[in-house]
């Protein structure tokens, strides 16, 4: 197993340690170190993109891992800030929705032989949502913060569905049934 599928699989192992000082209260300092992991995990999927393109190591492990890790990292931290209350329901569920439909927009796409590549807006999308749930994890009680949580949550929800229009729109031949 190469470096940068070595470093994806170590995004998905911090994921139940995030959980862990995300979701227990009681933990000194948990908010932050909660943080630190999720910052960690986040740039690791540079990290290992960077290697994996660097070294000419990209795996299909790596093609099927990578994205999912990011998934679940989003999620995951999207699920405890409903269960936090930091985030309605209402908007994480667009957010995962956007996930699988894009997924299996992918699916259908690699089906035909087809690779997709990411669009400037989810790419955009991914760096307001990652800028987001940072905010949402530290959770700081100031109000220009909180102005800034707020502008980032609805940016990251706007930037959701843009995104997946924009994509769905640039590769709308990938559902056109072959004769």
């Amino acid at each position: 197993m190469n470096l940068p599928n070595k470093i994806t699989i170590f995004r998905v192992l911090m994921i139940p340690v995030f959980l862990i000082f995300m979701l227990i209260p009681d933990i000194p300092y948990g908010k932050y170190i909660a943080a630190a992991i999720f910052i960690i995990a986040a740039l690791s999927d540079l990290l290992d993109g960077y290697i994996a393109r660097k070294h000419n190591l990209i795996t299909n492990f790596g093609k099927f891992m990578d994205p999912m890790a990011d998934k679940l990292l989003v999620a995951s931290a999207l699920i405890c800030f409903v269960e936090l209350k930091l985030l309605p329901a209402w908007i994480v569920i667009i957010i995962i929705a956007r996930e699988f439909i894009i997924s299996g927009f992918r699916l259908i796409a690699s089906d035909n032989g087809l690779v997709l590549a990411a669009g400037w807006s989810g790419k955009l999308k991914t760096n307001i949502q990652m800028i987001m749930s940072v905010m949402l994890i530290l959770n700081l009680d100031h109000t220009i913060i909180d102005v800034l949580e707020q502008i980032f949550i609805y940016g990251a929800l706007a930037l959701t569905v843009i995104s997946m229009v924009d994509y769905m729109y640039h590769n709308r031949t990938v559902l056109r049934e072959k004769k």
